[in-house]
């Protein structure tokens, strides 16, 4: 069996079984039974861990598959490096993996995307035994591809974590001046939060920026007449007595403490929105999904809360 040949990820390469003595016939074999699968050219994947990947696993496994093929001759960078390093997929592509040749060769194959470019030795880390661009590159690189959107939801993030900081970004960005598609990379890092505590957060902040809605304060702290905290609010527009607060799934897990059920921490989170009210002398929005991409109709919906305070 070829069972000793695949990886704990639960990765198989055709040249290693090659050189097991396992031919392609063999393969076809493993594949038609529904043991494995081919993820890409002479690159499988244990059926029991693809088909319930989801499809960032499976980028996440794609992009495994990737480095072991090319071994030190490539960096792991773009939309694959933002994924390994636990970053957020929005406006992500996550159905190739993205490759930085250490040669500047630049193509596209199946399920791979070769980028040109030059790497420095400050602009690439070691994870996992392979070469990954590094946290601060890797966001540059997501923003000049993808947008001023998706390049500060990752920054935002990637700051958050302390993984990179703005400064050492603009450092690296000064030596992109001339590469394509970076002439919004100043704009990006001027936008870049790392106070934003979620995606939904920074989408929030940038809706407010496309609409030219005044700009909210980040975790705006409320405390009691003893100056005790209550707690922290996601933005807050003090000029108009507005405070606000998004609503994502993934808020209610974190905030939920153990033992605890959701319901109770939706309760108690209630009554945690309630202390603050009462205390700040101020109203609170609420933001889910929805309202983000509904972009007019919540600018509305602030618009007539500012108005309300005037």
């Amino acid at each position: 069996m070829v069972l000793e040949l695949i990886t704990p990820d639960g990765l198989l390469l055709r040249r290693d079984a090659v050189e097991g003595g396992y031919d392609d016939n063999y393969l076809a074999r493993q594949v038609k039974s529904g043991f494995i699968v081919r993820i890409r050219q002479g690159a499988y994947a244990l059926a029991s861990v693809w088909d319930i990947a989801d499809a960032r696993k499976r980028q996440w496994l794609l992009s495994m598959a990737a480095m072991l093929q090319y071994d030190d001759q490539v960096a792991l960078s773009h939309d694959s490096a933002a994924v390994v390093w636990d970053g957020p997929d929005h406006g992500l592509d996550l159905s190739a993996a993205h490759l930085t040749h250490f040669d500047g060769s630049g193509r596209r194959s199946a399920k791979l995307v070769h980028h040109e470019g030059g790497i420095l030795l400050d602009d690439i880390s070691r994870r996992r035994g392979h070469w990954i661009t590094s946290p601060g590159r890797t966001v540059l690189d997501v923003a000049s591809i993808r947008g001023l959107e998706t390049g500060v939801v990752v920054g935002d993030d990637f700051v958050h974590r302390g993984l990179a900081t703005v400064e050492e970004m603009r450092i690296l960005a000064e030596r992109m001046d001339c590469w394509p598609n970076t002439l919004a990379l100043r704009l990006v890092l001027d936008l870049i939060d790392g106070r934003s505590e979620s995606v939904g957060e920074t989408l929030v902040r940038l809706l407010c920026r496309n609409m030219r809605l005044p700009r909210p304060e980040l975790q705006w702290e409320v405390r009691d007449r003893r100056g005790r905290l209550l707690g922290r609010v996601d933005f807050a527009w003090p000029q108009h007595q507005l405070l606000g607060e998004f609503d994502g799934k993934a808020k209610y897990l974190r905030l939920r403490r153990p033992g605890e059920t959701i319901e109770q921490t939706v309760l108690r989170e209630k009554k945690r929105e309630d202390d603050i009210r009462e205390a700040s002398g101020c109203r609170m929005i609420r933001f889910t999904w929805p309202d983000i991409f509904r972009p007019e109709r919540t600018a509305d919906r602030l618009l007539a809360m500012f108005d309300a305070a005037a």
